[in-house]
């Protein structure tokens, strides 16, 4: 049996969370749940490693000096992840633009896109403020008949929503096995059939394209800016978030170096959404 495990981390502010979410996804974690002055983290347990975990915790200063852990740990047997998220999921709208529902909502009224999203395991609700601001960039930008590539896809809702903005084609991918059979049923019932979602590890060989979306994380961005700059084409545009404010220096040298000129387009509960604008004959550092 898959069992996991459920950390639970005494936090001091909403910034403090914000971090560790950001470190904690790439060690491994797949689920957060924001309690006050509490972080709930869950992992499966063949992937928990206490010390990568209690590393991260010295970084954040959670556990300063030779004090005790700041955390408890619980062991689920088996979590039944639609639930989770069914008990506090409700509708999230982006002014009269966008909402993102699950399948037993009622449509929302009065938005240009009602998408239908139903996360189980996979990141992408607009809940959090990196989808959030990823759908309000989303706004202001011409797709119509742009080829748009969503790199680490979750559930699809970024395709999905540029498919219904007139973009195409759409290819959605994801290194996840349970992210992409996520997609794939989400894109089906939004009827988004210009969207091709494949399992992917890497950026090689997947062509050139107008837009490259991405929400994932300020690791995975930097080790992939210079491939995102060879998959784009001679004017294209990559907007991404994922990344906290703090580490807006990382990405601004590491894109300079790559090529691209940046710009921050949103900042929301101590993240940012930026574009990184194609600069087509400069050197690369």
């Amino acid at each position: 049996m898959n069992r996991y495990i459920k950390i639970i981390i005494e936090i001091r502010d909403r910034q403090e969370s914000d971090i560790l979410v950001a470190q904690l996804s790439q060690s491994g974690f797949e689920g957060f749940e924001e309690k006050p002055n509490q972080l709930h983290a869950f992992i499966s347990e063949a992937e928990y490693e206490i010390s990568a975990f209690e590393k991260i915790l010295k970084e954040c200063c959670l556990i300063p000096g030779n004090s005790s852990p700041v955390y408890t740990i619980e062991i689920i047997e088996q979590i039944n992840w639609n639930a989770e998220w069914e008990k506090d999921f409700s509708p999230v709208t982006v002014g009269n633009f966008c909402a993102v529902r699950a399948h037993f909502h009622d449509a929302v009224p009065g938005v240009a896109f009602d998408l239908v999203i139903t996360p189980k395991m996979s990141f992408g609700t607009g809940h959090h403020a990196t989808t959030y601001m990823m759908i309000t960039a989303m706004q202001k930008m011409d797709l119509q008949n742009k080829a748009v590539l969503d790199f680490g896809t979750g559930t699809g809702v970024l395709a999905i929503l540029a498919s219904k903005l007139g973009a195409g084609p759409v290819m959605a991918i994801d290194n996840d096995h349970w992210s992409i059979e996520n997609a794939i049923e989400n894109v089906a019932v939004n009827d988004c059939r210009n969207i091709l979602v494949e399992k992917r590890d890497s950026l090689e060989g997947i062509g050139t394209f107008d837009f490259i979306l991405a929400n994932i994380n300020l690791h995975v961005i930097l080790e992939n800016m210079g491939l995102i700059r060879q998959h784009l084409n001679q004017s294209g545009v990559f907007i991404a978030s994922g990344v906290l404010e703090s580490d807006e220096e990382k990405i601004r040298e590491r894109a300079v170096r790559s090529g691209f000129n940046l710009v921050i387009e949103l900042t929301r509960d101590n993240w940012m959404c930026f574009s990184l604008i194609n600069r087509p004959n400069a050197a690369l550092l």
